[in-house]
């Protein structure tokens, strides 16, 4: 199986406004096929999503980047997916984590996407247009295929030593960190995600952090190789403070984007202690502030 192609963003002269808009704002890290996406992106309405686990009742500022990612592909006249995890909660993403996430009960985790929910409709526009954003929920299909049914289904496109090699996996083996065989089922969970959105929504684009790019690549090639149709990833670099600190974090503890979790107040007073170093990078990413005024003000 041969790695999609990707190219460096900073020598892409890219024509479509979306992806423009990605390069000039900071988003991009790295492209599966950057040149068939951007000639999508430039001849129609391309389709994309970003999936959500529900692990806890609120997303925190580390997930924000990936809200402003559909932000801004609709800004651009594209059509969003939310897609919440129901169903890949209850497994669990191995990604980069020392240790397994404890397991949820269906329970907590339908109470947790309810929590999750409201946040998007501050950032997008829902609603049945041809770029409207929908929220969908994996659940509906991934609780619905039997074990037998997914490992002839899909098993037989996945290689052990394919799945070995990305870092997700590899790190934690190589730290001696136990990986049991429920979580190294979520990437083939996450690639059946892509072909099922591609087959019900005409979905061509996932999106995410670069620690996601092993599980995004897996759905890409998946979609391609099966239905033999254009798949796309997209990630953005993972986010750290001048200081190097990782977005989001505090001492404490998460910056929750829900009221309930967290005081308007408090969330405001973490933005405003923003480092001097990182204003003009988080008002690119972060507001819809032009881009020349940000430009200016980081001129003062």
């Amino acid at each position: 199986m041969t790695e999609p192609t990707t190219q460096t963003v900073s020598e892409t002269a890219f024509k479509s406004d979306f992806l423009r808009l990605m390069k000039a704002r900071g988003y991009i890290h790295q492209i599966t096929h950057p040149v068939e996406l951007d000639e999508a992106a430039a001849s129609g309405v391309v389709t994309g999503y970003i999936g959500f686990d529900a692990t806890a009742p609120s997303l925190h500022v580390g997930h924000l980047i990936q809200i402003m990612l559909l932000r801004r592909l609709q800004q651009a006249g594209h059509k969003p997916i939310v897609l919440m995890g129901g169903g890949t909660t209850k497994v669990g993403d191995p990604s980069f984590k020392d240790t397994q996430r404890p397991l949820l009960t269906e329970e907590k985790i339908a109470e947790n996407i309810a929590g999750i929910k409201g946040v998007f409709e501050k950032f997008l526009t829902f609603g049945d247009g041809p770029t409207d954003a929908i929220m969908l929920d994996n659940d509906e299909w991934l609780s619905q295929l039997g074990y037998l049914q997914f490992l002839r289904d899909y098993g037989t496109h996945f290689t052990i030593n394919r799945m070995l090699s990305f870092d997700s996996v590899k790190l934690r083996l190589d730290r001696e960190q136990p990986l049991t065989f429920l979580e190294f089922n979520y990437m083939l969970m996450q690639a059946t995600d892509f072909l099922e959105l591609n087959r019900r929504y005409g979905c061509s684009l996932q999106m995410g952090g670069s620690d996601q790019w092993g599980n995004i690549i897996n759905g890409v090639e998946l979609t391609r190789k099966v239905d033999h149709k254009a798949a796309f990833g997209l990630t953005t670099p993972l986010l750290s403070t001048a200081s190097g600190q990782k977005m989001g974090k505090t001492v404490g503890g998460a910056v929750w984007l829900n009221t309930d979790a967290l005081s308007p107040f408090d969330y405001w007073q973490y933005w405003r202690n923003t480092e001097d170093g990182d204003v003009g990078r988080f008002m690119r990413l972060f507001t819809d502030l032009p881009l020349d005024q940000i430009e200016r003000y980081e001129a003062l």
